[in-house]
């Protein structure tokens, strides 16, 4: 007789990337061992009757300890994001080492990985930031570190960390000849500094002003820009954040060229418009992101690429500020929009929200739902043994109660932001219990996890790449 399961869960809909299997699930060690019925004697067992037994979530898209372009640090450690992403069921995080003006990649890596051993609760990885390509050795120092399995790159084409057409092309030969993917914040520079001086000039300041201040315009030349430049080098780039109508038509256009592009949204896209800025005094601030949020026609031009597969994935880009004067506020409490940081929490709420839509309302259902929030993930971005309930695989797993109902209120996530973006809203389906590795880090609603006990994820390579053409010219 083989030895018992560590775990097994037994009776759940087990959701794999070959379908749904209403059985057992056994791990041992930290590893999944069997999927199938009548498994046999496990030292733990949980019955799944009634429930999903998902992947954990793979969150690509998050800015943890991390200081802002405009000198605001974000709110979060990585002790209290990871768990605030762990009680919204994410195993997996990928965040950002930024580097300053001035200072070596090599020793920005080293400082958030540091952080992220010390704090982290999760297993995670990192985007290099990319903000200055003349310090010395740049070209060395960026190959190295994606031969050490540091395989994405984020650049700008804006803000004060923007990086010129050159120097973008220069990243993104290097990330070419490395084999890594080159990840882009694409909004035209030139459009917002203009429409943005514009608006200032007019005395029109409110945060409601800050939608207007980022025209759809910037993005969508922003994007068309940065699919040329992956087309022509042969590239593969994932465009951040796409969050209208015209920027997935690019985005759908790039890749029907054969242009080696990956593309992604956010749920504050999909589920909120530009409306939402409109409130008492500075209230609107909580609200703020770049791009943002924009009309309903575009939440549905959205959907239908995702749908489509021409948008690939739903990241959070939790992005945390304070509505104080550590973070919103942090330029006084009449601060015009230009002073007010940019984001919004979203660890937590990714999953519980996507998982509303697509599985209790019946959106795509939830192979669907599994595959965008965890299975493309961890196979875009080389997490090798993530994102999918099979053998082999790291026994990071979710179980949602399909049946229960939470209402949002004001102040009740589990990062450090002191507010809830979606205070009010009602979601259907819930993350009850979280394993990481094996290990039952949230049990019934409660946290476990101990800071450091999340892992540092190595991607030797890129899992998969979109078909690159042969560079014109």
């Amino acid at each position: 007789m083989p030895d018992p399961f560590d775990l097994l869960i037994t009776g759940g809909r087990i959701v794999t990337p070959k379908g749904i299997v209403t059985g057992d699930l056994g791990v041992r060690g930290e590893t999944i061992a069997a999927i199938g019925a009548d498994l046999g004697p496990a030292k733990t067992t949980i019955d799944a009757t009634g429930k999903f037994v998902m992947p954990g979530g793979v969150d690509p898209h998050a800015h943890i300890e991390q200081m802002s372009g405009m000198g605001v640090m974000n709110a979060d450690t990585f002790e209290t994001a990871t768990r605030s992403a762990a009680m919204g069921g994410t195993t997996s995080v990928i965040s950002f080492a930024a580097q300053p003006k001035g200072a070596r990649l090599a020793d920005t890596v080293a400082d958030y990985r540091a952080l992220a051993q010390r704090g982290a609760m999760i297993d995670h990885a990192l985007h290099m930031i990319v903000s200055d390509t003349d310090v010395p050795n740049f070209a060395a120092d960026l190959g190295a570190l994606i031969d050490a399995g540091h395989r994405s790159i984020k650049v700008f084409t804006t803000y004060n960390i923007q990086l010129s057409d050159a120097a973008i092309l220069q990243t993104m030969q290097i990330a070419r000849a490395h084999g890594a993917l080159v990840c882009v914040h694409a909004e035209t520079d030139a459009i917002i500094a203009e429409a943005k001086a514009a608006l200032i000039a007019a005395g029109k300041t409110a945060p409601h002003y800050h939608a207007a201040s980022h025209p759809r315009m910037a993005e969508i030349e922003a994007i068309e820009r940065m699919c040329r430049f992956a087309e022509y080098l042969g590239q593969p780039v994932m465009i951040f954040h796409v969050s209208t109508t015209e920027g997935t038509a690019a985005v759908r256009a790039a890749r029907a060229r054969g242009a080696p592009i990956w593309a992604e949204t956010c749920p504050h896209y999909l589920f909120m418009t530009e409306d939402i800025l409109h409130q008492p005094g500075l209230e609107g601030a909580k609200w703020m992101c770049s791009p943002p949020q924009r009309q309903q026609a575009d939440q549905e031009a959205l959907w239908d690429a995702l749908d489509a597969g021409d948008l690939q994935l739903v990241s959070s880009d939790h992005a945390p500020y304070r509505y104080d004067e550590t973070g919103k506020l942090s330029a006084g409490p009449d601060a015009a929009f230009q002073e007010i940081a940019n984001g919004l929490p979203g660890l937590e709420t990714r999953l519980p929200l996507m998982f509303d839509a697509m599985v209790s309302k019946g959106h795509g259902g939830p192979e669907a739902f599994a595959k965008l929030t965890a299975t493309a993930p961890a196979e875009i971005y080389g997490l090798q043994h993530k994102g999918r309930l099979t053998v082999g695989m790291d026994a990071d797993i979710t179980l949602w109660d399909p049946e229960k109902s939470v209402s949002y209120g004001e102040n009740d996530l589990h990062d450090n932001v002191g507010y809830n973006p979606w205070v009010g809203r009602t979601i259907t389906g819930w993350p009850t219990d979280v394993w990481l590795r094996g290990m039952h880090i949230v049990q019934d609603g409660s946290f476990n996890a101990t800071p450091g006990s999340g892992a540092w994820i190595n991607r030797p390579t890129l899992a998969t790449q979109p078909t690159q053409p042969q560079r014109q010219g």
